[in-house]
């Protein structure tokens, strides 16, 4: 079974707290969203193969830790956009690929319609990036493309999960570890919604309702 972390750091759930604020404007969510990314990136990437590098320092040469693997960053489209700079704050040279799904309003069932992924993706470790993992069905189908694509190394990161996703991604898919900095134990509402959840996350970071 892949592993479920979920942040406790004062930071993380002090920035939640203005998340999930219905007043907390456009821009300032955004921004929030993109901290929080950093902040997940920090833990998710606390594992990461490193091996030895010999360098020059002013003094002496002496023998250093590097990380070995290559990064990718892959956004669910849209929301999951306002997590890739947070996350290329910390890995500069990461390429990044995007997943375009919706989710059917009526069959609550993930759609693609675009994907474009990095030549060499499946040579690299990837974040797949979601801010909200609610029914999983969007997920589930993204980490399905990845794989397609001979992806061996996946993570996914959000801001917030329940325990609907939580288990598809889970079930489906046990060699991906799931990194979210809250989780709402409370079945989904009617319409799919998590709660108390923090609203639609695109329709917030883009201000488009």
């Amino acid at each position: 079974m892949s592993k479920l972390f979920v942040s406790t750091h004062p930071l993380i759930s002090h920035k939640m707290a203005m998340l999930r604020n219905k007043d907390t404007g456009a821009k300032e969510f955004r921004e929030l969203i993109s901290e929080v990314a950093t902040l997940l990136c920090y833990e998710a990437t606390r594992d990461v193969p490193l091996c030895d590098c010999e360098i020059t320092t002013p003094i002496t040469t002496t023998t250093c830790k590097v990380i070995s693997t290559g990064f990718a960053v892959v956004p669910i489209l849209r929301a999951g956009i306002g997590m890739v700079d947070g996350m290329l704050s910390l890995m500069p040279t990461a390429k990044v690929g995007h997943i375009g799904l919706y989710r059917d309003p009526e069959t609550l069932e993930p759609v693609e319609y675009y994907c474009k992924l990095p030549a060499d993706i499946a040579e690299r470790k990837v974040f797949l990036t979601d801010p909200m993992l609610a029914t999983g069905g969007t997920a589930d189908a993204a980490i399905g493309f990845l794989k397609d694509k001979g992806v061996k190394d996946i993570t996914l990161l959000c801001v917030l999960s329940a325990p609907e996703g939580v288990e598809r991604v889970q079930k489906a898919h046990p060699d991906v570890d799931i990194y979210t900095a809250a989780y709402d134990d409370n079945p989904l509402n009617d319409h799919g919604y998590i709660v108390p959840g923090l609203g639609d996350a695109g329709d917030r970071i883009f201000g488009t309702k």
